[in-house]
């Protein structure tokens, strides 16, 4: 984007101005056909089940294991002091149980994508904060993947009601390990044999078309079957792919597809659920306090990760500032607390807002921090040879 921001503020940002923060268009008479509101609907849920399937295929696991120490540390810290911070703060605002819980795993997630092209255009994309925090930030929304699934296997699949009786829990529970089960059982020793048997027929586009059916299945049976959310079926489809010698081939044909139409798709739509007008004063303390606990606490966790594994106090603060921005896993997350019932569309549009806002406040702090040592280290040289 031109003024250096991510395509998801962007695409959010218009969802705001057509939505009922602005114009309100989906209520204007030419756009209240309920088949037009359905169609929009599905798309944008397509959009969400591509995201993370092509953020599955985009994970590299060998990446992962040589950011070492620090982004594993990092990782669960940077989920666990948000989720703990977050429930706190919620609880103190007068949330209950569920609910704090809720917008602790909506404060859990980092937007690596925001961050890394930051430091790219630094050339720090490599340096040990970089490569630390694309590993942490893959532990950390993979947390937030399997924590929002569990919980709404837990919490959610009854609306907490009939779920009283330990025995229940441990059947939803029971369901979702042996989903897993299967699921890796089948990507790990069926995929691959499939995907070379697909790649020699003689069909036009059958790859593709091979690819989504595989995501849509795992989708559906994640749902139906494992008492999952189905974006975690769809990251497991991506996930799997990745292994598979397909995966340049269904890489290049979903992601036009998915980033140039149903991706934006769901942003706008996030954008559009959210009523910036319903924010009142207490809405607004609310953002404050979510704000600032989702910069402290990402500040606080990761960054005493990044201290355990051995990187530099100045490091360790890079870190911590780089996994400060939330993007498209908070909004993932946001619409199922919506669709679940466990927020309301205010708390919607404070979610929205404080993705935002971090999404616009973490590249500047990451220039000035990055500059500054860049700076210091340019000084130091010169003394050096002036000696």
């Amino acid at each position: 984007m031109r003024l250096g921001q991510p395509a998801v503020a962007g695409e959010v940002l218009a969802g705001l101005i057509l939505g009922p923060t602005a114009i309100n268009l989906l209520h204007w008479d030419v756009f209240t056909d309920i088949h037009l509101e359905e169609t929009f609907t599905f798309m944008a849920e397509l959009g969400v089940l591509l995201l993370l399937f092509i953020a599955g295929l985009e994970l590299h696991i060998s990446d992962l294991q040589k950011s070492g120490r620090a982004a594993v540390i990092a990782g669960v810290l940077g989920f666990l002091v948000p989720l703990g911070l977050g429930y706190l703060a919620a609880t103190l605002m007068g949330f209950d149980l569920q609910q704090g819980l809720f917008i602790g795993l909506l404060l859990a997630p980092t937007s690596v994508s925001i961050s890394a092209q930051t430091l790219m255009e630094l050339g720090a994309l490599r340096s040990r904060v970089g490569a630390s925090l694309l590993g942490a930030a893959v532990i950390d929304d993979t947390l937030v993947v399997l924590g929002i699934s569990f919980f709404l296997a837990v919490i959610g699949g009854g609306g907490g009601q009939e779920l009283g009786a330990s025995s229940s829990i441990l059947l939803l529970v029971g369901r979702m390990i042996l989903y897993l089960a299967i699921a890796i059982f089948v990507g790990v020793k069926i995929l691959p044999r499939l995907s070379r048997f697909i790649e020699r027929l003689p069909i036009s586009e059958g790859v593709i078309a091979f690819a989504f059916t595989v995501m849509v299945f795992y989708a559906w049976t994640a749902e139906y079957f494992g008492n999952l959310a189905t974006i975690i079926g769809a990251f497991l489809a991506g996930l799997f792919f990745a292994r598979t010698p397909l995966k340049a081939k269904i890489e290049q044909g979903f992601s036009a597809i998915a980033y140039g139409v149903f991706v934006p798709i769901f942003f706008v739509d996030v954008g559009l659920e959210a009523n910036f007008r319903t924010l009142d004063g207490k809405s607004l303390i609310f953002l404050a306090v979510l704000l600032i606990t989702a910069i402290v606490s990402k500040i606080i966790g990761s960054g005493i990760g990044g201290l355990l594994g051995k990187l530099s106090a100045k490091e360790s603060l890079q870190l911590g500032f780089s996994m400060v921005p939330r993007g498209e896993v908070v909004l993932i997350v946001a619409t199922v607390g919506i669709t679940e019932g466990f927020i309301n569309q205010t708390e919607l549009s404070v979610a929205v807002g404080m993705v935002v806002l971090t999404t616009l406040l973490t590249p500047p702090i990451l220039r000035a921090l990055f500059l500054k040592k860049n700076h210091s280290d340019e000084q130091k040289m010169s003394t050096a040879k002036s000696s």
